[in-house]
């Protein structure tokens, strides 16, 4: 029985199992001390993290942030995808991973290991993110929360629907929802125009990313 189960509903790849990460450097150090973005997709449904960090932190930093912020949520993946940085070349990361079971892939110019829409994605996500940090100036890590809301509900094209409709199964109301919803006045009218208008700037900046990436790529082909 547990074989007929198995061949009707096991699937080869499945949310959260195979992901790519990369880091977004150089940006202004906000009030809070943090200089860079770690970006961390899931390579099946798109959907992404954005998570404000110091170039200082250690590979022990790191492992805490990533079992906070990923496993909690996805469990273990079976891969990583990431480019050679030193946060995950160090012996620590690498010795971290193991003990978890999680196979390391290093992606570099010699040695391509991510696909070509995933490449593209995170492409995509750091020319988005180089843009809102300009847009958001010094406190660009106060608004990285609703730059990763408006990015996962956003429609990506590989994938026909928004990151959090492929991951969750559902569309998620978004602020215009709520304020259309009549709900504005629990939140405060001047807080959800706010919201509103954040997240359009951020989807505009993602249109934009998008339309550059593409227009690369065609260069390239």
């Amino acid at each position: 029985m547990y074989q007929d189960l198995h061949q009707l509903y096991w699937w080869e790849e499945w949310k959260w199992e195979r992901i790519t990460m990369d880091f977004i450097t150089g940006l202004p150090r906000t009030l809070k001390g943090y200089d860079s973005i770690w970006v961390i997709v899931d390579r099946l449904t798109k959907s992404a993290y954005f998570l404000p960090v110091k170039t200082t932190y250690n590979g022990a930093r790191y492992a805490q942030i990533y079992i906070d912020e990923i496993v909690r949520l996805h469990g273990v993946p079976i891969s990583i995808i990431s480019d050679g940085g030193s946060q995950f070349t160090s012996h620590f990361w690498k010795a971290f991973q193991g003990a978890l079971g999680t196979q390391v892939e290093l992606s570099t110019a010699f040695h391509p290991q991510i696909d070509g829409q995933s490449e593209r994605t995170i492409q995509t996500l750091e020319d988005m993110l180089r843009s809102c940090v300009l847009d958001f100036g010094g406190s660009w890590d106060k608004y990285l929360p609703l730059t990763e809301f408006a990015y996962n509900n956003s429609f990506q094209a590989n994938t026909q629907m928004a990151p959090y409709e492929a991951l969750y199964g559902r569309r998620c109301r978004s602020p215009i929802g709520w304020f259309e919803a009549g709900e504005a006045k629990v939140l405060g009218p001047d807080l959800v125009k706010s919201l509103i208008d954040k997240v359009q700037l951020i989807r505009q900046r993602l249109l934009a990313a998008q339309s550059r990436q593409k227009a690369y790529a065609d260069k390239r082909h």
